[in-house]
């Protein structure tokens, strides 16, 4: 990758010398800034440059994975017990800092590990709740077993996040629930609310897609003409496989792989930086492929149909509806997202009556991982769920 973008700076010399170059439209006045600044410069001169600066990121690249293989990864006592389980799904309880502490129940995305959401480092999203007297209840699907290989969205809601909300509410000593919803994980926190109200005390979207045409729709072209071969991969394998989700998501931002490796080479490697770079890309690369049935619905159904913002996205049969929802909700949405458009995210904020949608200065794991996630999620999502559960008791009462 390193090398095709050194070779594509020099072969696009002569475009930019002529003006001839087909530029990006985000790129062009970029473009014909660097155009200016090198008229009057020889050839060989901006050759030699280019090719000094490549040499040199591709040394700090290969040195940031040497690194990050190297690097000594300090165990971690889990924090939480297991509460519930059914298939390779467990329900993780982390208790709470103060008696009676409110559950709050957290759906992760099917396509990553719930991780994320833990992390350590000091950045642990359920360790900041729980030490703000919540208990957080964080579901971990991990990678599907011979029961949810069959698995559609419907199967997950109905045969999974359906009981483990029982189990939550039990846990909750009998009270409804917040449900918080994390990427993908928001939308089926969604159709959980929508099906089962009565236990839910309210609803918060973090990046949580809707309008799946809001972003780019090249993206959403190259997903329709890859899908024939996509199918065929998913009715072979039963599922469609880590390494093509991953090729996926790297295709949204080819150049933040090198640039991230860079970065890390040039950080001390004892610094909370460092240890932090090294506990999100084990997380992201230790990635779980998603049940085949999910996946068509996702990326058929969800990406080129868009049948979540059409109406027609459905739930056992029954349409999932969010201006049917009747309860407090709040949306947090990243406005430097590349993987969910913020438009994506503020499509479904909209449609839910009444919806607090919050434009967060962050990007889509930054949101919940960053320095400043405690200052732009954890406390004022802490703050609403206070006055949400609140609300419920004396609802109750």
């Amino acid at each position: 990758m390193m090398t095709a973008f050194s070779m594509s700076s020099i072969a696009a010399l002569p475009s930019l010398r002529n003006g001839s170059g087909i530029w990006n439209g985000t790129c062009l006045d970029r473009a014909r800034a660097l155009a200016d600044k090198l008229a009057g410069t020889e050839d060989r001169d901006f050759v030699a440059a280019v090719e000094q600066e490549c040499r040199l990121r591709q040394h700090l690249f290969a040195e940031g994975v040497r690194r990050y293989r190297e690097f000594e990864r300090p165990y971690r006592e889990p924090a939480y017990r297991i509460a519930w389980q059914a298939g390779t799904t467990v329900l993780r309880d982390y208790g709470t800092a103060s008696p009676d502490g409110p559950a709050v129940l957290i759906v992760p995305s099917l396509v990553n590990r719930a991780d994320v959401l833990d992390l350590g480092c000091g950045r642990s999203f359920t360790e900041a709740l729980r030490n703000r007297g919540f208990r957080p209840l964080l579901v971990d699907w991990d990678a599907p077993g011979p029961a949810e290989l069959s698995f559609d969205l419907t199967d997950y809601i109905t045969e999974r996040l359906e009981p483990i909300l029982t189990e939550a509410v039990a846990l909750n000593s009998g009270r409804p629930v917040a449900v918080a919803g994390y990427c993908m994980g928001g939308n089926l926190a969604l159709a959980l609310a929508v099906r089962r109200p009565a236990e839910t005390a309210g609803l918060a979207l973090l990046a949580t897609p809707w309008d799946f045409h809001a972003g780019d729709r090249l993206q959403i072209d190259l997903l329709e003409t890859s899908l024939p071969a996509l199918e065929f991969t998913i009715d072979a394998l039963g599922e469609l496989p880590v390494d093509v989700l991953q090729s996926m998501f790297t295709g949204l931002d080819p150049w933040l792989t090198p640039t991230k490796f860079i970065r890390f080479a040039r950080l001390d490697r004892t610094s909370p930086a460092a240890h932090l770079f090294v506990a999100l890309e084990d997380w992201l690369n230790d990635g779980v492929p998603l049940a085949g049935g999910a996946a068509r619905e996702c990326l058929k159904g969800w990406y080129v149909g868009n049948t979540t913002a059409r109406g027609e996205w459905t739930i056992a049969g029954e349409p999932v509806q969010p201006n049917s929802l009747d309860m407090p909700s709040i949306a947090f949405i990243p406005g430097q997202d590349h993987i969910v458009p913020p438009a994506s995210a503020r499509a479904l904020a909209d449609a839910i009556p009444g919806c607090d949608a919050r434009v967060v200065s962050a990007g889509h794991i930054g949101m919940v991982t960053g320095s400043r996630a405690s200052e732009l999620l954890i406390e004022p999502l802490s703050n609403w769920l206070r006055a949400t559960m609140e609300t419920a008791c004396l609802s109750g009462d």
